[in-house]
């Protein structure tokens, strides 16, 4: 694809600023960036030149203008202005202002224009605004569905707060262009789409109307022969109200898309197909509302239909305002590349697409609840805010190619995204007769995941974790590798895994034998310039220390097996990464294995999760990280508890490679200096107790 025709790559942090009853939830905060301005100088170090960045009105003026806080805004639009990285301001972001007042409040409007005002008087050489992001998905989260302030559930609600958002932004950007004239509006909304069966076509046909309503209403298109003015007559929005709009058209500069996989929904009367928190009611008729990609057969418009409806409606120029997919990360890769290409297609096509908008570069919390509750859920954006320092990922790399005009490769672009896989789909087929693989473009040969190592729970999860991710892997026994002259050039893999050092099963050591091979793989990967995973065990530690040992600690082996490991350990650890990990536990691991345990069962373990284990092992791998690596949940117990919580019911024995020590107990407990931790230990119980419960009902259904 020629650089003429690719767009610009912008880039944004999530920066959202919601309430919930009478708490705030600040994303900035939360992802470290109010304290840590050094993250711009990251940001452009990407080769990005425009960035979405927030000059919240509730984080600067929470109690009244004549009181702002105007610090931390100078010094980063400042610091940006430096850095040559061009801002688009945002002053409201799924919020609804300060304390004294709300999206249902007149004060909002006027309040949000006078502060865009004193913003441009500060900032003159600010172009770009979004002075409210999302505003329909904001009027909908906070005045429809009632999940955010002021938690309105009713329909003349939802419609009062979207028209007071849009009228904030009409009067915003007139503040603004009084001390610029040249400013621009940048709005954002959600680009979505609705489907369903013929008996709520209705229902799709209505909100696939509505999902315009606020671009309509700035663009003066809300007339009495709109499809949405009877509604909002209806629901009881006055006609000077909409009337308003017409005398004060605001059409944006940029419409900026926010488009999500889940921004796709499927509506279905027919309830017993679909899990009870996806059913609603329109009050007319009862239905389940669900993710579209999860039951079409046909698969979604994506972001290159979406788009395409967009430019034929409005003609005006478009962006992606955001791309970011919470999932591991060769899907987050995948998701970025497939967006990218959509608007590159589409300027071939002739549609005037500005940019793509790398969203959540520092990731984002708690997302999972829409920001309803703080369970300190994250998802890695482009760099990895666990970390000490922010940790670029894999799409760090990306990212740093697209904005140089280069070609992204990496080997796992060569398999489809899950949303085009056949696993992607949860229920029935709609309609029963669609194909469920889609298209993704022109196939690739893709170069397989080595994984060494014989039979073992270890191995079947490694293996199922892989399918699950779209990863095509190749499974070789020690043996087997040891027969081939040459079996890395032969095979072709693009990194190797070697498991034969992690705990088997529950808590047992591995054979010394195992981690001299490692060695041994370790050379092969080493001159076929290939990434080698391999996993170890706390076994390299002597369990004295009163703290959770970290990966500078030094190794203090008290068996045969743990001295072989740290051996290799220290050979390959500057070359490959070595995950440590404590006991480990899953539904695919027999009550036998299970319950060869250590001697000391009063030892102190961070036990861990095997797929969050595996998950978080191979995201490191897909970013190229190197070194030893501790993966555990923050949380410790006692083996015994452990044991008793698994429900497995079997006295612990000793392992064969026995270990001499103090009477006192022994603690092999982990923590990592390096990231963050893995989901809490009673998260991982309850999955796996769901996992068993399935499994059981699964060996006794005839």
């Amino acid at each position: 694809m020629s650089q003429f025709l690719a767009p610009e790559l912008w880039g944004g942090l999530e920066c959202t600023v919601n309430r919930v009853g009478d708490r705030y939830f600040d994303q900035v905060r939360r992802s470290g960036h109010h304290d840590r301005p050094e993250d711009l100088e990251r940001f452009a170090a990407l080769g990005l030149r425009t960035l979405r960045y927030p000059v919240l009105w509730e984080r600067t003026a929470p109690d009244g203008l004549e009181r702002a806080d105007w610090s931390w805004p100078d010094a980063r639009l400042r610091r940006l202005r430096e850095l040559g990285v061009k801002p688009i301001v945002g002053f409201v972001h799924h919020g609804s202002g300060p304390r004294h007042t709300s999206l249902l409040e007149s004060s909002f409007a006027s309040g949000l224009a006078a502060f865009a005002g004193a913003v441009a008087e500060r900032y003159p050489w600010v172009e770009l605004y979004t002075p409210v992001n999302e505003p329909l998905t904001t009027a909908r989260f906070g005045c429809l569905y009632g999940h955010w302030y002021p938690h309105a559930r009713d329909a003349l609600s939802f419609s009062k707060a979207l028209l007071n958002e849009c009228r904030a932004t009409v009067l915003a950007m007139a503040a603004v262009r009084r001390a610029n004239p040249e400013a621009k509006l940048v709005q954002t909304e959600d680009l979505g789409k609705i489907y369903s069966t013929p008996g709520l076509r209705y229902q799709a046909d209505f909100e696939n109307e509505r999902r315009w309503l606020s671009l309509d209403l700035l663009c003066g298109r809300v007339d009495a022969h709109h499809p949405m003015w009877g509604f909002l007559r209806f629901v009881g929005v006055s006609e000077p109200e909409l009337a308003w709009f017409l005398e004060h058209p605001c059409p944006p500069d940029v419409l900026g898309f926010n488009y999500y996989l889940t921004s796709e929904r499927f509506l279905d009367e027919r309830l017993e197909h679909y899990p009870l928190s996806s059913h609603g009611s329109n009050g007319r008729q009862r239905y389940a509302d669900v993710e579209a990609v999860r039951v079409l057969g046909t698969g979604l418009s994506g972001p290159y239909g979406l788009l395409h409806e967009a430019w034929s409606r409005y003609g005006l120029p478009l962006a992606v305002s955001e791309a970011h997919l919470g999932c591991t990360r060769e899907e987050q890769l995948r998701w970025l590349l497939e967006v990218w290409e959509a608007a590159q297609r589409l300027r071939t096509e002739g549609c005037d697409v500005r940019a793509v908008t790398v969203w959540s570069l520092l990731g984002a919390h708690d997302w999972n609840s829409l920001l309803t509750r703080d369970e300190g859920f994250y998802e890695p954006g482009v760099f990895d805010v666990r970390a000490p320092v922010p940790r670029p990922t894999a799409l760090a790399e990306t990212v740093r190619a697209l904005a140089a005009g280069q070609r992204v490769s990496h080997p796992v672009l060569a398999e489809p995204g899950w949303w085009r896989r056949p696993e992607r789909l949860l229920y029935p087929v709609y309609p029963a007769s669609a194909q469920t693989r889609l298209p993704a473009g022109a196939p690739v040969q893709a170069r397989p995941l080595l994984i060494v190592g014989t039979s073992s729970s270890f191995i079947e999860g490694t293996t199922r974790v892989c399918k699950t991710r779209g990863l095509p892997y190749r499974l070789i026994s020690q043996e087997q590798l040891d027969g081939q002259p040459e079996p890395l050039h032969e095979l072709q893999p693009w990194a190797v895994v070697h498991a034969g050092g992690a705990p088997n099963g529950f808590c047992t050591e591995p054979e010394p034998a195992s981690a001299e091979f490692l060695t041994r793989l370790g050379d092969l990967c080493r001159a076929s310039k290939l990434p080698l995973l391999a996993f170890s065990s706390s076994f390299v530690f002597d369990g004295r220390k009163a703290e959770p040992y970290l990966e500078s600690d030094s190794t203090s082996p008290r068996s045969a097996s743990g001295t072989a490991l740290a051996e290799a350990e220290l050979y390959l650890s500057s070359t490959s990464l070595i995950v440590r990990t404590g006991p480990l536990f899953s539904s695919w691991v027999d009550e036998e294995t299970m319950g060869e345990a250590l001697e000391y069962e009063d030892a102190l373990v961070s036990p861990a999760y095997l797929p969050d284990v595996l998950h978080a092992a191979l995201d490191l791998l897909v970013d190229g990280a190197r070194g030893l690596w501790h993966l555990a949940p923050t949380d410790t117990i006692l083996l015994s508890e452990l044991n008793t919580l698994l429900g497995t019911g079997v006295t612990p024995r000793p392992t064969q490679a026995r270990i001499t020590g103090p009477p006192e107990q022994p603690n092999w407990t982990l923590r990592s200096e390096r990231g963050g931790p893995l989901p809490p230990l009673g998260d991982a119980l309850a999955r796996y107790a769901h996992e068993r419960k399935e499994q059981l009902a699964r060996s006794v259904t005839p």
